[in-house]
């Protein structure tokens, strides 16, 4: 599968059971494990159905609560070269022919990166949960009080998008 627009330049695959041990070191080495927890529960995310960008050049790991796909992890392992924007288009793509209507994606407020992204491919502010990062943290507590920026890190932002073809700005 090749994401819209970057047919020519990024190959996108589903994951592959070639690809555990990639998956779960990956993971590990970006989130500090295989468990990601987010407003309020815990996800095995290296079980979960994924999207490989490239030779392993990037990560996307999802779960489907129909009628919505929640992106779990993102990971471009270059930034800035469309690994990221081939991804989620390639989600998007795939979930168009299953009932699926809105991804969504939650963030800390830190992490000005990830909000820049998703906004800027059509992603909306859709939830606040002020201190939710605490409740992810007994969860999961080797989650940093300081994120980036040295910002505190401490509340999520929910991000939705549509499915539908064309919802992202070019």
């Amino acid at each position: 599968m090749h994401a819209a627009g970057y047919a020519d330049v990024i190959a996108i695959r589903a994951k592959a059971s070639e690809d555990r041990a990639w998956v779960e070191e990956t993971l590990a080495r970006l989130w500090g494990g295989r468990t990601v927890a987010v407003h309020g529960d815990a996800f095995e995310a290296a079980a979960l159905p994924a999207f490989i960008a490239g030779e392993r050049e990037g990560l996307l790991t999802y779960r489907l609560d129909p009628p919505i796909a929640e992106i779990v992890t993102l990971n471009a392992l270059q930034p800035r070269h469309g690994i990221g924007t081939a991804l989620v288009e390639a989600l998007a793509a795939d979930l168009a022919g299953r009932g699926i209507r809105e991804i969504c994606v939650t963030t800390t407020n830190d992490n000005l990166d990830a909000l820049r992204f998703y906004q800027r491919r059509g992603f909306r502010l859709a939830a606040l949960r002020p201190g939710a990062v605490a409740a992810a943290r007994r969860l999961k507590p080797g989650i940093p009080a300081k994120g980036n920026f040295g910002i505190p890190r401490s509340d999520e932002l929910e991000l939705v998008r549509d499915v539908a073809p064309g919802s992202a700005p070019p």
